[in-house]
């Protein structure tokens, strides 16, 4: 349920404030470097020179986005270009890798049991230290605070699962000047304390496939995951740090499609696949879809059905409930990313490339669980000129939306 997406804010008192909300979905969210790449460049030159987001708030692979972008924040809309560039430069190796055995170059039974053993001894296929290091290279923990401090950006908050609790908790961190408190909801909890490299590979750990990260929170230590599982309000933390407007960017498709139709319409493609009992891989991804993408639009939509239920009501009742209307714009990618990644496939690490065709996740819907692993310069470069397309196909609706606020 999201009855709690929105919670009570003295809407007398409550100060413009633009919250960008980016969602995870792993390879995927080179989408979003994309889109907002895009938003950098059609902003005015004067509204440029400042960073046009008060609130950051990121999961998963979205928390290394709002992440690098709250370091880079003092920038301006600069930031945009140099976390396009980062994302261009980015790639498997740097991300992941796979356990190696002796004969894993040759046998991808040897590399299956490679990742086999790993997943029993650690919890997971892969290992991540890789995405470790590299963020330590490109993300300035210092810039964050630089960026609070000189009022670039109000609030940094980046959301994680707790494996030990099952709660879902965002943890924060704020300018000085940002009255924001520790929330506590049904399933939901929020820490202020300073963001680092631990947090963001708490978030972005993705369940089977990278390990649990440990995380101190009222004062006991407990391992935590993706924060894209067990997310039922993604967009309530922008809310409760105070935003009264929120672009939200996702990288699922609200209504997804067999890969059958989706990436062959010709009439060649076969109508009996579909018929077909799926492959495991083709169910990993849908899994894998249903973590990533399942709750933004329901969200959106909660906070429209109040926005209207508000604006129903008489100006003197409206001003005595604890509540103020929030805008809230939502970008979702206009193209199937399952297919877009069917079409790269073969960039993969030659080592994944065999594991994953041998659980069937290269060919048909299994190609959904590839795309979270991506990492590759052919992919990374068809997103990313999605995200652009898509922004510029709705350009006067997002110009609209960074208009600032009036006096």
């Amino acid at each position: 349920m999201q009855q709690d997406a929105l919670t009570a804010q003295p809407s007398a008192k409550l100060p413009p404030r633009k919250a960008l909300v980016l969602m995870g979905g792993g390879a995927r969210t080179a989408y979003q470097a994309g889109a907002l790449q895009a938003l950098g460049s059609i902003l005015p030159t004067a509204q440029a020179r400042k960073f046009p987001f008060d609130i950051l708030v990121g999961t998963s692979a979205g928390a290394l986005n709002a992440t690098f972008l709250a370091s880079q924040a003092c920038s301006g809309g600069q930031a945009f270009v140099q976390l396009a560039a980062f994302w261009a430069s980015l790639r498997s190796h740097q991300v992941y890798h796979l356990p190696r055995t002796p004969l894993s170059q040759w046998s991808r039974w040897a590399t299956a049991l490679g990742v086999t053993l790993s997943a029993r001894q650690h919890g997971s296929a892969l290992d991540s230290m890789p995405l470790v290091n590299t963020l330590h290279k490109v993300i300035d923990l210092p810039g964050i605070d630089r960026a609070l401090a000189q009022g670039a950006i109000q609030a940094l908050a980046v959301t994680a699962s707790s494996y030990s609790s099952g709660v879902h908790w965002t943890f924060c961190q704020n300018a000085d000047d940002n009255d924001a408190v520790p929330w506590s909801r049904p399933g939901r909890r929020a820490d202020m304390q300073p963001i680092t490299i631990e947090h963001l590979m708490a978030s972005s750990a993705i369940p089977f496939l990278f390990p649990a990260t440990p995380l101190w929170v009222d004062g006991s230590l407990e391992y935590f995951g993706d924060g894209s599982m067990r997310q039922i309000s993604p967009l309530a933390p922008a809310v409760d740090l105070g935003a009264t407007q929120i672009l939200a960017i996702g990288v699922g498709q609200p209504q997804r499609s067999g890969m059958g139709s989706s990436l062959d319409h010709s009439t060649s493609a076969k109508p009996a696949a579909k018929h077909r009992p799926p492959s495991l891989g083709s169910i990993a991804g849908h899994a894998m879809a249903s973590v990533f993408h399942d709750t933004l639009q329901a969200d959106v939509e909660q906070i429209e059905r109040l926005n209207a239920s508000l604006l129903g009501l008489p100006e003197a009742v409206r001003r005595e409930l604890p509540f103020s209307p929030t805008q809230v714009l939502s970008l979702h990618p206009s193209a199937s990313l399952d297919a877009l990644a069917q079409a790269h496939v073969q960039e993969l690490p030659s080592e994944l490339h065999r594991v994953l065709e041998g659980l069937g996740a290269l060919s048909g819907g299994g190609a959904a669980l590839s795309s979270y692993l991506l990492f590759e310069p052919g992919f990374i470069q068809a997103l990313m000129q999605l995200g652009e397309a898509d922004v510029m196909a709705r350009r006067e609706e997002f110009l609209a939306f960074l208009a600032p606020a009036a006096a």
